[in-house]
C-alpha cells in the first residue's frame, strides 16, 4: 500500500490572511483556521465545544485569491498536505510546527465583493 498525506478541513479563518512574496516573486499567503466540534466532557451533562487551530499556507494563484477574497470569519474548505516546519525561536530553542499546505481553497461563505451569491469555488478558478 502507498503512503498518503492528504488533509481536508472545513473551518473559519481566525484572522485576515497575510500575503507575502518569495524572493523569486511567487505569492504566498498564510492564515489560521479554526475547526470546532462538540464533545461530551467528563462530569458534564452538556457537550462542550472544542476548537483546534491550524496554520494554512497557500502558494501562487491560490495565495493571491485567498489574500484578495478571504477575511476573518470566512468559512472555507481547505484541501492539502500536512508539512512540518522547523525553526529557532527568540530564545534560541529549536521548534517544530505543523502546517497545512493548501492545494485548493474553496470559499464557502458570501463574499462582499461578489454580491449576495454563495461562493463555492476554488481559489484557483
Amino acid at each position: 500500500m502507498r503512503d498518503l498525506n492528504k488533509v481536508f478541513l472545513v473551518g473559519r479563518l481566525g484572522g485576515d490572511p497575510v500575503r507575502a512574496e518569495t524572493k523569486s516573486g511567487r505569492a504566498v499567503t498564510s492564515f489560521s483556521l479554526a475547526t470546532s466540534r462538540r464533545v461530551q466532557s467528563e462530569g458534564s451533562e452538556e457537550p462542550v465545544q472544542k476548537t483546534v487551530w491550524h496554520r494554512v499556507v497557500s502558494w501562487g494563484k491560490e495565495a493571491e485569491n485567498s489574500a484578495l477574497y478571504l477575511r476573518k470569519g470566512a468559512l472555507v474548505l481547505v484541501e492539502g498536505t500536512l508539512k512540518s516546519h522547523e525553526y529557532v525561536n527568540a530564545e534560541g530553542q529549536q521548534r517544530q510546527r505543523m502546517e497545512v499546505h493548501a492545494d485548493h481553497v474553496t470559499f464557502l461563505t458570501r463574499s462582499a465583493s461578489r454580491g449576495s451569491e454563495l461562493v463555492e469555488e476554488s481559489a484557483s478558478a
